[in-house]
């Protein structure tokens, strides 16, 4: 083979290269009883219907010809499309080095057939069930109200699409923490559990689903939203959903998406589960728990209800999304535009509402209820926020005049203004230094607020320290000491040097990460096990090492010595040892130790049976 198909091959096998020193190591590893039973695992029947055939057929070094397999196939009655398809099938055995081509025929290594031959007729079917055709697709009457399946799947994909929503909004506020052995910390995951509001053990998917979509990044040790989740908070729920559904059908192999256009409109999940394992006969526990996965998570997107798929599941697999999103978009709550605001300082949205004025509301009120018709709040501290952000009262009020049902209510409006006239009532900027070794400075013209800075119990974490009737010091930076003031309710605002209020931003949003470029592991083997080439050394080393396993085995083999005068003689050794290129082997005949050079060998080959 050549470099380039022997890396195309080795990309498709699973074994471990980093022991392999030579093609002989990478040999071994990839005829390992492991990396084998992988193989053929992942072997679909056709495949493995040619693959049991050559190997029932096989002579006793494992070669067959492309006739007599042929004809074995038409005596097992294999289906057409094996038979037309059988240069096709055997490249790709080829390919994935479970068949190798030999000069005038083809081989089955003998480790490959005897993990193979002994499951046939056990745990996989016998040579002529794997080559039959598929069974027919049944057309039976459906019982159940697909009307129904359409509008509880469309609740599950809403669902899903606020929920991951909720779960972005809430690391925007706060990241969380990934622990040291992998997943969240447990404060964090109950605080996500409850912004989203599913159940803390369903958390860990709607997690992951983000993860996959790249709506959420890792910076550190923490959690953040990322720009393209930002992005997508924006889209609507119909693309929002799309987003979803395309990692979803990214993990699908094709083969299966082919099996869900076979079934067409019949398809349900016992029969596209039957369909599957069919497939795949030796598919095991990898199979199995992508089944479950991918159901799993189709249950959550509105794709299948109780196991029944429903029609948006037909075309999202068969590449369809914006097909599907409209489909389900169409049962989607209608999006609203405008609230209700109260006296007693509440918001209530009557529907879901678009998710530009969502955003902005967000950043002004706190969000209460979260159901169709939500409800948020709107508190001084909430204000404060939005006005540390660069809004002002003017800008607020505007806003909720534009979306308001009912106007502004007098307590609202009272409550902005008198947030935005006592704003900035305490300023923090950084430290000078000759302030060292604090960092932060906070300071007011009102020295009894000061005084209850300095006393309250909630602002012990950044250890304010008094140095003056108007001021206090901390050893935390600027920006922790100001969200730890705002946290606390205090109408805090941050300034520069020059006594400027700034705006800051409480978390930054992660950049997705880009795909990260690693080295190639199958490259790095190549070039190790290739370093020398082909030649004589690689046959000597390759004799070499046929004789230090027989001598681990300590079996007895046929050596073939070329002797003076161009001629060679047959020996039956036993070898014991090969080292500084000589063997030293037991002469069985002649019951004598031999010693014998390497470059003398011309072949080795098994002993003749007794």
């Amino acid at each position: 083979m050549s470099r380039d198909e022997l890396a195309v091959a080795l990309r498709g096998r699973e074994f471990d290269a980093n022991g392999s020193r030579d093609l002989f190591d990478l040999a071994e590893a990839l005829l390992a009883a492991d990396s084998l039973d992988t193989a053929i695992s992942r072997l679909d029947r056709p495949h493995l219907a040619v693959l049991a055939a050559a190997a029932t057929i096989a002579s006793a070094d494992g070669g067959f010809e492309d006739a007599a397999l042929l004809a074995e196939l038409e005596r097992l009655d294999a289906d057409d499309s094996i038979r037309r398809t059988l240069d096709e099938l055997v490249a790709d055995l080829e390919g994935r080095l479970l068949i190798v081509a030999g000069e005038h025929r083809r081989h089955v290594p003998a480790p490959i057939a005897g993990r193979l031959i002994p499951r046939l007729g056990a745990d996989l079917p016998d040579p002529a069930d794997l080559a039959a055709p598929a069974p027919r697709v049944l057309e039976p009457v459906d019982p159940v109200d697909r009307r129904l399946l359409d509008r509880l799947g469309a609740e599950a994909a809403y669902s899903t699409v606020a929920a991951t929503a909720e779960l972005i909004s809430a690391l925007g506020l706060q990241p969380a923490r990934e622990l040291a052995k992998g997943g969240l910390s447990l404060p964090d995951a109950k605080r996500l559990a409850e912004a989203t509001g599913v159940e803390l053990e369903r958390l860990p998917r709607v997690f992951q689903r983000a993860v996959e979509a790249g709506l959420v990044a890792r910076d550190g040790a923490y959690w953040l939203e990322s720009d393209r989740g930002g992005s997508w908070v924006m889209e609507s729920a119909a693309g929002r959903w799309r987003r979803l559904a395309e990692c979803w059908l990214d993990r699908i192999p094709p083969t299966l998406r082919e099996l869900v256009a076979r079934r067409s409109d019949t398809l349900s999940a016992t029969a596209f589960r039957d369909d599957v394992r069919w497939l795949y006969p030796a598919g095991g526990r990898w199979l199995d728990e992508g089944l479950e996965r991918l159901a799993d998570d189709a249950e959550a997107l509105g794709l299948a209800v109780g196991g029944e798929p429903v029609d948006a599941a037909r075309l999202v697999v068969a590449g369809e999304l914006d097909g599907a999103a409209a489909q389900l978009a169409a049962r989607f709550p209608p999006q609203v535009e405008r609230v209700y605001l109260q006296h007693d300082l509440t918001v209530v949205a009557p529907g879901p509402l678009a998710p530009a004025i969502d955003a902005r509301l967000r950043g002004f009120a706190d969000l209460e209820a979260r159901d169709l018709a939500a409800t948020y709040r709107v508190s001084a501290a909430s204000v404060n926020r939005a006005l540390a952000a660069g809004e002002s009262a003017e800008s607020l009020l505007a806003f909720l005049e534009s979306i308001s049902l009912t106007g502004v209510p007098q307590p609202l409006d009272y409550l902005v203004h008198e947030a935005a006239r006592r704003f900035g009532s305490v300023r923090v900027t950084a430290a000078s230094e000759t302030d060292a070794p604090a960092r932060a400075s906070i300071r007011s013209d009102d020295a009894q607020l000061i005084t209850t800075l300095e006393v309250d119990q909630a602002l012990t974490p950044v250890a304010l320290r008094r140095v003056g009737e108007h001021r206090l010091l901390s050893r935390f930076a600027p920006d922790v000491v100001f969200w730890a003031l705002s946290d606390a309710r205090y109408p805090v605002a941050a300034e520069d040097a020059d006594g400027r209020i700034v705006r800051l931003q409480r978390h930054h949003l992660a950049a997705t990460p880009a795909p990260v470029e690693k080295s190639d592991p199958v490259d790095e083997l190549l070039d190790r096990v290739l370093e020398h080439g082909d030649g004589p050394a690689t046959e000597q080393a390759w004799l070499a090492r046929q004789l230090e396993a027989a001598a681990r085995a300590k079996e007895t083999l046929t050596v073939t010595v070329h002797m003076p005068g161009g001629q060679t003689a047959d020996y039956l050794l036993a070898p014991a040892s090969v080292a500084n290129g000589r063997l030293r082997a037991r002469d069985r005949k002649a019951d004598i130790e031999r010693t014998l050079p390497l470059s003398a060998i011309a072949a080795v080959g098994p002993a003749p049976a007794e």
